[in-house]
This record gives C-alpha cells, sequence and structure tokens, in this order.
C-alpha cells in the first residue's frame, strides 16, 4: 500500500453549519488536498497549538500529552486509515519500551495528537484519489459566473440528488475556488456515491 504523507494547510469554519470546521489536509508532495470536517471543540484544540496560544488549563489533548510523557510513551505516526460513508478513521501509532502499539482515534483527535507530539500524518492512496480533491491549472484559474439554471436546480437545502455528475464536478471546481472546503467534501462525497 502507498502512503501519502500529509501536513496541516488549513483550518476553515463551516459555511453551511456553524458548529463545524473544515481541516484541510494537503499532499507534501503534490497538489492534492483532502478536507475533513471536523467539531468545533477539536477545531480549537487544533487552532491553539497552530497558533500557539496556551489555555490556562490544559485542554484534553494537551492532557494526553502529559499522561503520555509521564509514562514514556512516544506517539511516532498518525494514519488516516479508511473512508466508510464519508467517515475518516485512524490509527495513532505508539511506542514504549520498544512495543508498538495502535489505537483507533477519530481523525480530529488524532491530528490533535499528532501536532503536539510533532509527529506525521499519513493516509493512504487510495483515500487520496477517493476523498482528494486536486487542484489542476483549471481550478487555480478565477471561476467564471456560476449558471443560474444551475444554482436554482440547487436550491437553499443543498440537495444534490438532481444534480449530474457533470454539474457536480462544475459545483465542486467553484467550491474549491471560493475556499469552500466544507461545501467541497459534501459534493465529493456525492460525486464518489454516484461513481
Amino acid at each position: 500500500m502507498e502512503r501519502v504523507k500529509l501536513d496541516i494547510s488549513g483550518l476553515t469554519s463551516g459555511h453551511s453549519q456553524k458548529s463545524s470546521y473544515t481541516l484541510i489536509l494537503s499532499e507534501k508532495e503534490g497538489n492534492t488536498k483532502l478536507p475533513i470536517v471536523i467539531g468545533a471543540f477539536e477545531a480549537q484544540a487544533i487552532a491553539l497549538y497552530l497558533e500557539n496560544i496556551k489555555p490556562q488549563r490544559p485542554l484534553t489533548h494537551d492532557l494526553f500529552k502529559s499522561f503520555a510523557n509521564s509514562f514514556k510513551i512516544k506517539v511516532k505516526e498518525v494514519f488516516i486509515s479508511e473512508l466508510v460513508e464519508g467517515i475518516f478513521y485512524s490509527r495513532i501509532i505508539c511506542e514504549s519500551d520498544a512495543e508498538k502499539v495502535e489505537i483507533d482515534a477519530r481523525t480530529s483527535d488524532a491530528v490533535a495528537l499528532a501536532i503536539r507530539f510533532k509527529c506525521p500524518i499519513y493516509t493512504s492512496r487510495e483515500i487520496m484519489n477517493s476523498a482528494g480533491i486536486e487542484l489542476d491549472e483549471e481550478t487555480e484559474e478565477a471561476p467564471e459566473r456560476s449558471d443560474e439554471d444551475l444554482m436554482m436546480k440547487i436550491g437553499s437545502s443543498e440537495d444534490f440528488s438532481n444534480l449530474d455528475l457533470d454539474e457536480l464536478q462544475e459545483l465542486l471546481n467553484e467550491a474549491i475556488q471560493v475556499e469552500d472546503y466544507d461545501r467541497a467534501a459534501r459534493l465529493r462525497d456525492e460525486i464518489n456515491k454516484r461513481s
């Protein structure tokens, strides 16, 4: 299985769901982005650490790091291992006294720990191919005005069922252009369901 190393390239607030955020992971050597919708608490835990802001009291992920350090447990890497029905599953690979242990974790928690332990984040090429959004020359250009007929078909409910694959792909490209990765992730999932 080919492994792909990822970097955190951004964290955006949900454009359609106020309590959700989108974590954007980028291929270290490539131009594919992997948007993952996460909760507000995990987004805060990631953002605070990335911005080097120390809360007065330790957050859960900080507590876990202190606990692991106290018992000489090293977090070696995070691996985003599966994507099932739009949900990402991850494993935290730990080591203590030369014993290697893999712990199941939500991807948002795994990433929050990875940045605290300064360990790499990986996924498989298969997940990048099915859930990644590749930026190419076409999508990097300024977006054209969206087709009014297409927007009327969507309505405000974001029900994509009456759109064909070409229309979904067009909307996906537009969402990427305006960096609405939350919407892009939902469009990507709808395209994958039909493929």
